[in-house]
């Protein structure tokens, strides 16, 4: 091994001073405002159609060139095109290249082999066609993903994508400018993901993956991965003002705290603020309030060095109808938006502290190095089965626990020419510690009176993990990339419910091999190839309890075989065919401190996705997600997997007037699913219209959102569960559900300055 690494050392040794020596174009890719890098942006050189794309400091380079004149084209989305004259010599100097944001234009869009970078096409197309308008939205950015909340907006969203029903998280790894969002070992569930501490308006990009194939990914990124990036720098500041119809208004503030001069000199730090309240839909109010502050700081430190500083608080607290039994509804004990127990509810805070400084070092590689604490409380009140346990006291339970997480993610990169075959490595670790008290179960009565302790302990679990990726460019249409990861978990559990002390730990890794393969036969479409193994860990409690005996980290096995495509200068086209093995794992279930078994699983499906400027002013948007979810040791008719979705779809118009009208029509569709192992019981779909207006210029915009303009019935979250009523001698088997919101109209305000 050793004799192979001083080869290698010998070869780059060779090949430098040729690299050295060779004629080099290079450059830096700037806002023109802000003066930040823009990461992701198109770089191509007429004269012989050799494209790049700019890293992480925005730079590009483009090597061997003979002396002479060119031309650069530079496009990036959201920018206005730019073209530039340029002179080869010998001096190699970094062209400094500004870019002025405009209103999006899909021929703008070009598909190249060279643009490997985190930066999703499609998820950059909607942020500019449609910005995300709530918490809610943030996770519908996600072409085919859908979600739906049950327990009056303060608990995080129930998530569907490719055939699962994902829960809270466990299938899909969630993170917000690297920080983890899903929560391992939660007291309500595993992988919990919690998104309402992050502020709409403050994300700028939304990069997404479906299936297990990146390296630097982790836990749960079976299904995929969503990392929601936030704004460096602010263009204006923001004031706003949101009222409507139930009690609902909602208050954001942004506001630049450094000014234009520092800006010039590339440092920005801001400061965002959103209170929302409302009583919603349900005939028992809701009592919903949220407040979340966030602050940001971002400097580049001369020409190499990146520093960024973000902390954020949070806090809601809510009253919840949770889900009714069909039953209580068609016999009038009930309205469609009542309750069975309305003292159902919660409260929940999360502080956030990110630090993350990127350096540029001396042989053209970058090293990034990142640092994170959490603090978190949890408390959610539930009753899914009324009075089928305890006949006198009824089924109410309490889970809560408080969270400290301790992170750190490093990365370093760097690009080799190696004869004509351009090379990018990365390799990176990470190491995340989860220290959670008092995690608990309890049965209670109205909130108040404690009657029986289920579960309670404390969980301290840590994950190191270590990656390694190449990317191989052979010329400008080939590409391969191969990743291997390493992960390590340690889980340990101190159950506080027995007399005797009772402390249990285990411990496992597991390696996950990928490949991605993406050929260009023009610049109009690209042919992409992916493989890969993902994982996601099972909850402390399951592991323990189970003596290392169950799969303590269930694989998860993938592959994408897709195209992307532009038929038309102003279409842009997504298709890929999938498909998903899960092994055998054991669940453990919170709302019932037991452990279920769930055998192997198949997932296989299609997705498209359609994006075309129809005129210079009018877009449109379509997904759709096909999916053939199966248990794949249970006999045929009773192989179905309760409420995974088999086919969804979401689209619609978006216009943009000079004038500065705008708005869209959007649609959502969710297909009737099968909610429990024989489809003997479905659970509904539904079709929803949502419309939004706004009339925006330089300084101020108003704007009209309305929900389910048809005035719908629908039933958003639905569970196949045994309950028992007051006054029923037996229980009964069939749906329950949380409806889903009625017209819904809302108005807004914004002034910019």
């Amino acid at each position: 091994m050793r004799t192979k690494y001083l080869l290698y050392s010998f070869f780059l040794l060779a090949i430098w001073p040729h690299q050295a020596m060779a004629q080099s174009l290079k450059g830096v890719v700037l806002d023109e405002n802000s003066r930040r890098s823009l990461a992701g942006a198109t770089v191509r050189l007429m004269e012989n159609d050799q494209a790049r794309a700019t890293d992480i400091f925005g730079r590009f380079q483009f090597t061997e060139l003979p002396a002479g004149n060119y031309t650069l084209e530079v496009s990036f989305i959201g920018y206005e095109k730019v073209s530039q004259s340029v002179t080869v010599g010998a001096v190699n100097e970094t062209l400094p290249i500004f870019m002025k944001a405009s209103i999006l234009q899909l021929a703008d869009i070009t598909i190249q082999a060279e643009d490997q970078s985190q930066i999703n096409i499609i998820s950059a197309v909607d942020m500019q066609l449609r910005p995300v308008l709530s918490s809610q939205e943030v996770l519908r950015m996600v072409p085919g993903l859908f979600i739906a909340q049950h327990a009056g907006g303060g608990k995080a969203e129930q998530i569907f994508l490719r055939g699962f029903d994902i829960d809270h998280g466990t299938d899909i790894d969630l993170s917000v400018d690297g920080l983890p969002v899903n929560m391992v070992s939660h007291a309500h569930g595993q992988g919990y993901s919690d998104l309402h501490f992050l502020i709409p308006e403050t994300i700028e990009q939304v990069n997404f993956q479906k299936g297990p194939y990146d390296a630097a990914r982790g836990n749960f990124a079976t299904a995929g991965f969503v990392d929601f990036q936030t704004r460096n720098a602010l263009s204006q500041n923001l004031l706003k003002a949101e009222g409507g119809q139930f009690g609902t208004y909602r208050f954001v503030g942004m506001f630049d705290v450094l000014g234009q001069k520092a800006k010039e000199e590339r440092q920005n730090a801001y400061v965002a603020a959103e209170y929302y309240a409302t009583q919603n839909y349900f005939d028992s109010p809701q009592n919903f309030n949220r407040l979340n502050i966030f602050g940001k700081y971002h400097h580049y430190l001369g020409n190499n060095k990146i520093v960024s500083v973000s902390a954020s608080a949070f806090r809601s607290q809510w009253d919840a109808s949770g889900q009714i039994p069909e039953r209580a509804v068609e016999n009038g004990q009930i309205g469609f938006f009542g309750a069975i127990d309305d003292t159902e509810g919660g409260q929940t805070d999360r502080s956030n502290l990110n630090l993350q400084l990127t350096h540029l070092l001396p042989n053209g590689g970058y090293l990034q190095n990142q640092v994170f604490w959490v603090n978190y409380n949890f408390e959610l009140y539930s009753n899914f089965t009324f009075f089928l346990n305890d006949p006198l006291n009824g089924d109410q339970i309490r889970q809560r626990e408080n969270r400290q997480i301790y992170g750190y993610r490093g990365r370093y990169g760097r690009d080799f020419r190696l004869g004509k075959v351009n090379l990018a490595l990365q390799a990176g670790g990470s190491l995340r510690y989860d220290r959670v008290r008092n995690n608990e179960l309890s049965r209670t009565v109205g909130r108040q009176t404690l009657t029986e302790a289920l579960a309670l302990g404390h969980v301290d679990e840590t994950n190191a993990a270590a990656f390694a990726e190449a990317q191989w460019q052979f010329g400008s249409r080939l590409s391969l990339t191969t990743g291997l990861r390493f992960d390590y978990f340690k889980f340990e559990y101190l159950d506080l419910l027995p007399l005797n002390y009772n402390r249990q730990f285990e411990e496992e890794q597991v390696l996950s091999p990928k490949l991605q393969f993406a050929w260009d036969a023009s610049q109009k479409i690209r042919f992409y190839l992916k493989a890969g193994q993902g994982f996601h860990s099972n909850d402390t409690r399951v592991v323990v309890a189970q003596n290392g005996a169950s799969s303590i980290l269930p694989r998860a096995w993938g592959a994408d075989l897709g195209l992307v495509l532009k038929p038309l200068p102003r279409m842009l086209v997504q298709l890929a065919v999938w498909h998903l093995d899960l092994e055998q794992e054991f669940v453990y279930v919170g709302d019932e401190a037991v452990v279920e078994p769930s055998g192997k699983t198949r997932r296989q499906g299609l997705d498209l996705s359609v994006r075309h400027q129809l005129t210079d002013w009018l877009f449109l948007d379509l997904d759709l997600s096909l999916a053939q979810p199966k248990a794949r040791e249970a006999p045929e008719g009773e192989d179905f997997i309760p409420l995974a979705p088999t086919f969804t779809s979401v689209g619609g118009l978006s216009f943009r007037f000079k004038s500065g009208i705008n708005g869209s029509l959007r649609y959502r569709y969710l297909d009737d699913r099968a909610a429990n192992e024989d489809k003997s019981v479905v659970a509904e779909g539904y079709f929803l219209l949502d419309a939004v207006l706004n009339y925006t210029r330089p300084r101020y915009e108003i704007g009209l959102s309305l929900v389910n303009l048809t005035d719908s019935r629908w039933k958003e979250a639905q569970f196949d569960t045994e309950s028992r009523l007051a006054n029923e001698l037996e229980s009964v088997s069939e749906i329950h559900f949380t409806p889903g919101s009625p017209f819904f109209a809302k108005v807004s305000l914004s002034y910019f300055f």
